[in-house]
């Protein structure tokens, strides 16, 4: 698109300097006479054939005319929009969802080396768990650490803590959904905390310890009065006990129709950033004795795709009736694929490097419902669509180079890692393509 638009501009300007055609000089009766001793009236046959040509040429020449002047008013409008053009170009006219004039597609790439990666040292990150700083634990090659998202048309934006840090100042960033999304918190904490002097004003606000079940984390940033939370809610939608005269397998239920009985506490935030998927296998519900409920009746034969389906649709209704766009940017980050080389999860063989072919591992029916969902909305969601960005990732997994290893994981990621590069993106949208509302006059 760059090219085609270098080549409009050069068609304008080629058109703009195109030398006029040399215009005849009809002569005035006195020069007629001078050049012919007959009177006018006598002209001769030549003069006769010259004025009838130059009569025909008039028009013509006023519509040369006219048509330069066209395109020198064309190329003034061009050159008008060339501003906004030119941030598209340089990625910073981003992705939004159902909006088609979109120039840069963030999620459609490769991944290259780049030696300014790492963006920080999990070591000196507090709020970044022992089980995913794979090098803290071990892991001696550092190659995953180098690669940077490269898009196809365009770049994304350097990330710049200082930018990020005032734009984030007395506002409040909620993150909600499983482990996937606790570990994007506590990589946008890390990449944060580059940018922050002193340490000791970064802080969770209950004293607690990063851990794997507790429901709520909310690190505050003290200097900037703005908090990073996260939820633990693994399916968004609410998990209960067995209701009365259920079968026997079921000890729990999903009520699809029933949000998070914690989604009360979403509400207020500046920016909402929700995930699931992981949990929505056979492995976490049915081998459980979890099953789906809607209303007081238990789906036993319901499968798994459109028990998803239908608790999305709860979470967009929820979303429609309870928040409010003028005050909360809201995303959703599609599936994180895994790499285990069988189902049964039994082999985990981390790879040094990124791989050549997705594997299709780049296609979720889970990402697909997600959009399916959203495009029905009214409430503007921006979906961070990272399943086919992730999937060439095999390298980037924790493997054996967790605080356990003992047992291998190829669905969590290593920090610093990939998840550094979906915060990346959504930082991205934030600063480009959103200004942050001011409630309040706060």
């Amino acid at each position: 698109m760059v090219n085609n638009f270098s080549r409009s501009t050069s068609f304008n300007r080629r058109a703009l300097n195109v030398e006029s055609p040399r215009f005849l000089s009809i002569p005035s009766p006195r020069a007629l006479h001078v050049l012919s001793p007959k009177p006018l009236g006598f002209a001769s046959p030549r003069v006769h054939h010259r004025l009838a040509w130059v009569s025909h040429l008039f028009p013509v020449l006023l519509l040369i005319g006219a048509l330069i002047s066209f395109i020198i008013v064309l190329g003034g409008g061009y050159m008008y929009v060339i501003p906004s053009l030119s941030q598209a170009f340089l990625g910073y006219d981003v992705l939004k969802f159902n909006d088609s004039s979109n120039v840069c597609d963030f999620f459609y790439g490769s991944w290259v080396i780049d030696d300014g990666y790492p963006l920080y040292n999990a070591s000196e990150c507090p709020f970044a768990e022992q089980g995913f700083n794979c090098l803290g634990n071990g892991r001696e090659d550092k190659d995953y650490l180098k690669w940077r998202w490269k898009p196809k048309n365009c770049d994304i934006p350097r990330f710049n803590v200082h930018n990020v840090l005032e734009m984030l100042r007395d506002k409040r960033i909620v993150f909600v959904g499983d482990s996937m999304s606790r570990t994007q918190w506590e990589s946008l904490i890390c990449l944060l905390m580059t940018g922050v002097e002193d340490k000791k004003s970064v802080y969770e606000v209950n004293g607690n310890k990063i851990t794997k079940r507790i429901r709520f984390l909310g690190v505050r940033f003290s200097s900037f009065n703005f908090t990073v939370e996260f939820f633990r809610s693994v399916f968004l939608v609410q998990h209960g006990w067995m209701p009365r005269h259920a079968p026997k397998r079921v000890r729990s239920t999903l009520k699809l129709d029933k949000l998070d009985d914690i989604s009360n506490e979403w509400i207020n935030a500046d920016v909402l950033i929700f995930n699931t998927g992981q949990w929505w296998v056979p492995g976490k519900l049915f081998e459980t004795g979890c099953y789906f409920q809607v209303e007081n009746s238990i789906k036993l034969g319901m499968p798994i795709p459109a028990a998803f389906r239908m608790a999305l649709g709860t979470w967009a209704s929820w979303v429609e009736n309870m928040i409010d766009p003028n005050r909360t940017v809201v995303f959703f980050r599609t599936f994180e694929p895994s790499h285990w080389s069988e189902k049964s999860r039994r082999f985990c063989n981390v790879t040094q490097n990124p791989l050549s072919e997705t594997e299709g591992r780049d296609q979720s029916i889970f990402s697909e419902t997600i959009f399916e969902v959203i495009k029905n909305m009214t409430v503007p969601i921006t979906v961070l669509h990272v399943t086919s960005m992730s999937a060439f990732r095999r390298d980037a997994h924790v493997g054996r180079w967790s605080d356990n290893p003992s047992i291998p994981d190829c669905s969590h990621w290593c920090l610093p890692g990939v998840p550094d590069v979906w915060n990346e993106i959504f930082l991205s949208y934030l600063l480009a393509d959103y200004e942050l509302p001011v409630v309040n006059g706060e």
